[in-house]
């Protein structure tokens, strides 16, 4: 079974229904709610080995919900939304409230909203809302590096005796998610002016 599109059966094409009240999208709202969780944790109580729990249940869920999705025809247009925001909710939150406790220094929470940012101006500016692109693989793998590196350099704060180590691996695939991360905005990017071009006519206007 493959950890990237685990769940998936062969020959059959996934289809979003237009449902709400399914598995995969409550898993998505709990996610939602570990991000004030994890702030709390952090910066009000201090209490890092919790805020790990927290990250690590996060984590989790945005594989499970995938899973559960592909696995039993509970796709849905709604997931398809929420899911990738909660997404960036989250990886935006946790490293907000990490440059606050003074655990990462700036300079990585502008690497992960500059091109969110660039991206969300050109969606507005295009489609006046979500532009409903498929997640692409090097996203995928990208949201993962990040939610298993973050996890691990909240981890090096304990005094576990391993915290030189998890913090240099920390680092090492934080890097790599980073890469990813700005390698699916390129891609997001042009699919995006791609996706504006064919919905606008020669004129301008929409076809």
């Amino acid at each position: 079974m493959k950890f990237i599109g685990a769940g998936a059966r062969p020959g059959r094409p996934q289809v979003d229904h237009d449902l709400v009240f399914t598995i995969p999208n409550l898993l998505t709202v709990v996610r939602f709610m570990g991000v004030p969780l994890f702030i709390w944790l952090v910066l009000a109580q201090k209490e890092y080995g919790a805020g790990v729990v927290v990250l690590a249940v996060m984590a989790s869920t945005d594989w499970i919900d995938g899973y559960i999705a592909r696995r039993f025809d509970q796709a849905s247009k709604l997931g398809r939304v929420l899911d990738p925001i909660a997404d960036r909710l989250a990886l935006i939150a946790v490293a907000v409230t990490l440059v606050i406790a003074g655990v990462v220094h700036w300079l990585y929470l502008a690497a992960l909203v500059i091109p969110d940012a660039v991206l969300l101006v050109l969606t507005l500016s295009l489609f006046r809302g979500h532009p409903d692109l498929p997640v692409s693989m090097v996203g995928k793998v990208r949201t993962g590096l990040l939610l298993l590196g973050t996890p691990m350099l909240v981890l090096s704060r304990l005094d576990t005796g391993y915290s030189f180590g998890l913090f240099v691996t920390a680092w090492i695939v934080l890097g790599l998610g980073l890469v990813g991360h700005w390698i699916a905005a390129y891609n997001y990017f042009w699919a995006i002016l791609r996706k504006g071009r064919m919905r606008s006519g020669p004129d301008g206007g929409t076809s």
